[in-house]
């Protein structure tokens, strides 16, 4: 794989792991109501979950690739076309009050149900298909192959940034309550990355459609 085209997706992934999302709010949530231990584990969850999508994913695309190139043409263009049209939502929805209250379910739990959300959150497959393909080139090397490696440092940076946020809610429980204006200003800026990154990618394609 290219080089930059491995750094640009590395720098995008980074952009969407540290935007606050459902992810990030639900980790927030299980630390709140039970404690680092519970966010910890709520985080691996999440984690082991994304990696269901990960290889249905890489199954899925390998075989699109194999099937048509027009295909995967057309996946990569409605996928960066989608990633727009998230960042638009996110910086619409930025105003809505987030509620991150829950009830302390216990470690063990906290981990199942994480894998439990994530796995079956169609959302998170959705953002997969639309994000990785844009950065997969069917003449590096095998599609599936490329598409694992890229969702695992996706989904290996998602799990990070769950962590350091399982720790800072443990040590300011009301961080997240008391300054819903950073919250606010964070979203917006989440969106306005994401729709940035769509619509460059919308346009980077469109001469190869011609």
């Amino acid at each position: 794989m290219d080089f930059a085209n491995v750094v640009l997706f590395f720098l995008a992934a980074l952009a969407i792991a540290l935007s606050p999302g459902p992810g990030i709010f639900y980790v927030a949530a299980r630390t709140l109501a039970g404690g680092r231990d519970e966010g910890l584990a709520s985080g691996v969850g999440t984690g082991v979950g994304g990696l269901v999508h990960v290889t249905a994913g890489a199954i899925g695309v390998s075989t699109l690739v194999l099937a048509s190139a027009e295909a995967f043409a057309i996946l990569k263009i409605a996928g960066a076309v989608y990633l727009v049209w998230v960042g638009i939502k996110t910086m619409r929805e930025a105003r809505i009050a987030v509620d991150i209250r829950a009830e302390p379910t216990g470690v063990r739990r906290a981990f199942h149900e994480g894998i439990v959300v994530e796995a079956l959150n169609p959302k998170t497959a959705a953002f997969f298909l639309a994000l990785l393909p844009q950065f997969v080139d069917p003449a590096a090397g095998p599609v599936w192959l490329q598409f694992l490696l890229l969702g695992l440092v996706s989904v290996a940076l998602n799990t990070a940034v769950d962590i350091v946020v399982a720790i800072m809610a443990s040590r300011a429980r009301s961080l997240a309550v008391a300054r819903p204006l950073l919250l606010r200003r964070l979203r917006q800026g989440a969106g306005l990355a994401i729709a940035s990154l769509g619509l460059a990618l919308v346009f980077a394609r469109r001469p190869a459609s011609l």
